[in-house]
Parts: C-alpha cells; structure tokens; sequence
C-alpha cells in the first residue's frame, strides 16, 4: 500500500504535470485535449490542499473521498480522448495518466497514520 504521505506528493507532482502536459507534449491547441487535463490538474492541486492527510493545508475532506475523486478523475481523463472526440489527435497522455490516477488511488491507504 502506498502511504497517504507519499500520496499526497504523487497528487501535486501530477496536478502540475496535468496543467504542464498539453505545453510540454504540444497539443495546447485550445480545444478539450487540452483543457481536460487542466481542469483535472487544477482540481486535483484543490482538493489535495483540502484533503484530510499529512501535506495539505485544510484537513476536510476524508481520505476516502480523496481517493474516489481520484478515480472518478482518473477514468475521465482515460476515457475523455473518445468522450469529447480527440482521440485521432492526442490519446496516449490522457490514458496514461488516468489508468495511473486509478491505479495509485487502488494501492493508496484509506486514513493517514497521523494527521497534525
């Protein structure tokens, strides 16, 4: 199991590469490949700050809930290329990183050991 602590890196290092990407990877052409990541990593770096574990900055929401957000994140951004019809452009980043948000969501622990 991954540890809240280490969670909570992994969620800023990918919301700012999720708000990166489309610049980085040459598809910030305006349209929804390249908004959905950043709406998603905007989100993420929100919710992270408010996440009841050991780096955020409001301890509000549950680790759990956290957790669903992840996922419920992760599968729209695996599945957006085909949902907002991209997917001739640009699909392999959005896959990639989504399948990688559930995956990490799944081994993380449910409750932070400490929380200060």
């Amino acid at each position: 199991m991954i540890p809240t602590r280490v969670h909570g890196i992994i969620d800023y290092v990918v919301g700012a590469l999720l708000i990166l990407a489309p610049f980085l990877l040459g598809f910030a052409d305006g349209r929804a490949a390249q908004w959905t990541p950043i709406i998603l990593g905007l989100s993420a770096l929100v919710y992270s700050l408010l996440t009841r574990y050991e780096l955020s900055v409001v301890k509000a929401i549950p680790m759990p809930v956290h957790l669903g957000l992840d996922i419920a994140s992760g599968l729209l951004l695996l599945a957006s290329p085909w949902l907002f019809g991209f997917a001739d452009r640009v699909w392999l980043p959005h896959v990639v990183v989504g399948l990688a948000e559930v995956v990490i969501a799944a081994l993380t622990q449910r409750q932070p050991r400490a929380v200060h």
